[in-house]
């Protein structure tokens, strides 16, 4: 689990600065200025590398057993400012304090 922990911690960062990049600058250019260029770049670039912050996310998710809902939750975490840096760190301190154990659902006769 350390090297797929390790490679979503790095993508994630990796996405949220593209992302933080892309509204905080790139936007207000291409609107306020006239200047595109930072969205076409920026913005593909984004695009592209959240591919790899998904299959980072699956690939983590899988080996530690998180539940569809909570690997759709950090998988979105990467389209809003801000919020990929947020489930980093608690991904990051949840799985070093070890993961929670899942409760099986009682079985309904």
């Amino acid at each position: 689990m350390g090297g797929a922990l390790t490679r979503y911690r790095v993508i994630a960062w990796i996405v949220g600065v593209a992302l933080t990049v892309l509204v905080l600058i790139g936007m207000p250019l291409k609107y306020a200025f006239d200047e595109p260029l930072v969205v076409a770049v920026v913005g593909t670039a984004h695009g592209w590398l959240y591919l790899l912050y998904l299959a980072a996310t699956f690939d983590l998710g899988r080996r530690v057993d998180w539940p569809l809902k909570r690997m759709l939750l950090v998988m979105l975490a990467g389209t809003v400012p801000f919020v990929s840096f947020v489930a980093e760190r608690r991904v990051t301190r949840e799985l070093a304090t070890g993961p929670r154990p899942r409760v099986p659902e009682p079985a309904v006769r």
